[in-house]
């Protein structure tokens, strides 16, 4: 097997994902890109984000609030402001966050990167509260330790009255998203575990939902299905899980219903969701009993697109563009031989993505 797999705990008997070395790897990752950018900081107000960067997380009910956020200055340790009972549990039970740094004339300074302080819940947090300015305060005096405050800041995504409070500081935000892109790109060997193992799970609610599937079973209910499989598995967060079937198919609306499923349907299944904070997007299409006739159909749209899939992927190798594989063997797949059984020029060769 390429990818090692092994339990979810934790075992003196056996190397297994390493957290201390997982949060300490990305933290590298993302301290070298920023490094590698012309700014002076990343701050971040998206929930992941601020996970990847500090190792914190309270809950996915957070998720869409934009209240929590987090700065890593360059030379620095990251800093991230939270709920005041957040805050105070990162400091008893996250020592990472805590200790010492030296500042940029050497000198050592006090380093606490778990603090209290909420931005305006999505303007829940009525604007005279003036929460807004109070996030700008806090950021530009972490900044000054550093000598960063006129240099760029990049940020992910910020709220209206956050922005215009960094203008009155003084302060110039730019686009900080490509800088978390850039230090995810290459995995390393405890996020790639941490993935494969978060597959594992859905290849668990799929062969579960392989043997519930049958005619007069409702979408919804193979949506609850694999909730509860992956949530008894350990599944933090079950993003979400598209259950279309029948002529839903096509177009496909990317929402389940209550619709009952009829024999020789296609149902299709992409099932999102996160463990560790690594997330799934696996899709799986089943037939309810037997296929129908038109999916039998060796002229069908699926069989089309598979033909033309296992065409292209002959010009895949390291260093070639998406765009160059499509473009360059397009003109070649949409001609497959019809003795086959596969269509033919269903596939353009001037297509990207």
């Amino acid at each position: 097997m390429g990818i090692h797999t092994y339990g979810s705990n934790a075992v003196d008997w056996e190397a297994r994902v390493d957290m201390p070395r997982l949060r300490e790897q990305r933290l590298a990752k993302l301290n070298a890109a920023l490094e590698a950018s012309d700014l002076g900081a990343l701050l971040t107000f998206d929930f992941h984000n601020i996970r990847y960067m500090t190792g914190t997380h309270i809950g996915t009910w957070a998720m869409d609030k934009l209240i929590r956020f987090a700065l890593l200055p360059r030379g620095g340790k990251p800093v991230v402001w939270d709920f005041g009972s957040a805050a105070r549990h990162h400091q008893l039970y996250n020592p990472w966050l805590t200790g010492a740094q030296v500042g940029p004339d050497g000198s050592v300074l006090a380093y606490e990167g778990a603090r209290a302080g909420i931005s305006t819940l999505r303007g829940a947090i009525p604007p005279g509260a003036d929460r807004a300015g109070t996030v700008a305060e806090k950021i530009k005096e972490v900044l000054a330790q550093f000598g960063l405050e006129k240099e760029p800041i990049g940020v992910d995504v910020i709220e209206m009255p956050v922005l215009a409070a960094f203008a009155r500081e003084g302060m110039t935000l730019v686009d900080g998203q490509q800088v978390f892109l850039a230090a995810r790109r290459i995995k390393t060997a405890d996020e790639i575990s941490l993935l494969t193992y978060a597959a594992s799970m859905v290849d668990t609610a799929y062969e579960e939902l392989y043997t519930f599937l049958r005619p007069g079973v409702k979408e919804n209910e193979c949506v609850g299905l694999v909730n509860k499989v992956l949530y008894d598995l350990g599944s933090e967060h079950v993003e979400g899980v598209n259950a279309i079937s029948g002529e839903r198919c096509s177009p496909h609306p990317h929402v389940y219903s209550d619709r009952l499923l009829r024999p020789g349907d296609p149902a299709f299944f992409d099932i999102l969701h996160s463990f560790n904070g690594y997330r799934t997007c696996y899709y799986r299409t089943f037939a309810v009993g037997s296929a129908n006739v038109s999916a039998r159909s060796p002229r069908c749209a699926v069989s089309s697109a598979k033909a033309s899939l296992h065409c292209a992927s002959a010009s895949f190798h390291i260093g070639v563009l998406t765009k160059a594989s499509v473009g360059g063997t397009g003109g070649s797949c949409m001609a497959v031989s019809r003795s086959s059984g596969r269509a033919e020029g269903r596939v353009s060769g001037s297509a990207s993505s």
